[in-house]
């Protein structure tokens, strides 16, 4: 599926959330420290004592949250889906099964991050049912991937796309 992220130029990190435990507020912060294979230091899944690939870190395109708020017809903070990256200008559903960079930080997509109970019902009133806050997001849920490295990243960091991997790391 394309989206309207493909056609920007610069694809870069707009917001760093977490949250230190299940179903806690989600944290924006200026950057966050990730570990090789366990994720976010930190974040309520990184401490997780069955860490699986999948829950390393999540990513979310600002432009499908805004894509959701336009078929609900009501605002979305970012924080509301409970992804710890918030990107722009770059469509993350291509990214499933690839590496890339974001600033010094090597991941690689596993799967795709579907909508999930929790978002319905948090955002959930009587004019916009969790069905529907669920379908609005079907497909821009953003992507579920795993650490390689261990780094920092930080607001503003730019997502090399996997074209542009280094060597040795297939993309």
């Amino acid at each position: 599926m394309t989206t309207p992220a493909e056609n920007l130029q610069t694809p870069v990190i707009t917001a760093l959330l977490v949250a230190t435990e299940r179903h806690g507020d989600m944290l924006e912060l200026p950057a966050v420290q990730v570990k090789t294979g366990a994720g976010i230091v930190g974040d309520r899944f990184f401490s997780h004592s069955v860490r699986h690939p999948a829950r390393n870190i999540t990513l979310i395109e600002a432009e499908a949250i805004a894509a959701a708020a336009a078929i609900l017809g009501m605002p979305i903070p970012l924080h509301a889906p409970r992804r710890n990256l918030v990107t722009r200008g770059i469509g993350l559903n291509n990214l499933v099964g690839k590496t890339f960079r974001v600033g010094p930080v090597l991941l690689r997509g596993i799967e795709l991050c579907e909508p999930c109970v929790v978002l319905g019902r948090n955002l959930e009133t009587a004019a916009h049912p969790r069905k529907a806050i669920i379908r609005a997001f079907l497909h821009r849920g953003g992507l579920r991937a795993t650490v390689l490295c261990d780094g920092v990243i930080r607001q503003g960091d730019v997502i090399d796309l996997p074209d542009t991997a280094p060597a040795g790391i297939p993309a």
